[in-house]
Order: structure tokens, then sequence, then C-alpha cells
């Protein structure tokens, strides 16, 4: 997938990389609002989530879902698994995520009811409140050309 965006570049990604817990859900638990997004994302995009899994929610949460999942241990695996991906598009929102924000085409950080930390904020070209902000600036690209031009 192709995104041009006047006075800002073009943005090439294949997939869409997403961090579990503060992104897409609180204490492991997705919301089925955030499922039926992720499915209509997956239309367009490879949908992968990297997680420690600290909930031990994983599996049960994206079962059913054309989403590809993966356990990581730390930040640098995180961006090892990322890495395959590429071109990808990051989402995310903790210390684990700054090296995959990072590598990222565009990179998302979500300020959740978890919150963020400060610099997956700064490794970040778009913040938002809510996943489903960044899902929808995904789906629909005239939002996301509105926050990024130049």
């Amino acid at each position: 997938m192709t995104i041009e965006i006047p006075n800002y570049g073009k943005i090439e990604a294949r997939a869409v990389v997403f961090d579990l817990n503060g992104t897409l859900g609180v204490e492991g638990k997705v919301s089925e609002e955030v499922k039926k997004l992720l499915e209509r994302l997956s239309e367009k995009y490879i949908i992968v989530v990297l997680s420690a899994d600290t909930f031990g929610t994983l599996e049960e949460e994206f079962k059913g879902l054309n989403v590809k999942i993966e356990r990581v241990k730390d930040g640098n695996e995180k961006l090892e698994k990322a890495m395959k991906y590429e071109p990808y598009i990051g989402i995310g929102n903790g210390n684990n995520d700054i090296r995959m924000l990072e590598n990222a085409e565009l990179a998302f950080c979500v300020i959740g009811e978890e919150g963020a930390t400060v610099d997956a904020l700064l490794a970040s070209d778009v913040v938002v409140k809510d996943v489903k902000d960044a899902i929808a600036m995904l789906l629909n690209e005239k939002k996301l050309i509105a926050t990024l031009r130049g």
C-alpha cells in the first residue's frame, strides 16, 4: 500500500505491526470494536501483533481473526520480528516499542488508558489518544494526509 502525502512524502507499507498491552488493549483484552476494525484493516495490510503477552491473553484475543501473532521478550526481539514484515507501519506505546517505532515507515504512539512513555512518543510520527483513531487514519488516508501534510 502506498500513501502519497503532499509536502511530506510517500509512505509504503505492506503490514501494520501492533503492540498489544496499552496499544490494542487494556490489561490484555481487546474490545469487539477494535477487533472489527482490525478485520477491516486486514483487507489492506498484513496485521501483526507482537507482544510479551504479560496478561497471557494473546492467542485467545485474536482467535479467528486475520491477524498474525508473535511473542517477544523485549524491544530488540520486537524490532527483529517487525523487520520480517518490512516495510511496515508501527503502532505502540511503551519502551519495548521504541526500536520498532523508529524503524517503521510510519509510527503511531497511542496514549490510551495505560499511558505511553516519552521515548515512544518521541519515536513516533503521529500521536493518538486511542488505537481506533490510528486504525481510522489507515482506513481513510485523507485523515492521515490532513495530519501529516506539510
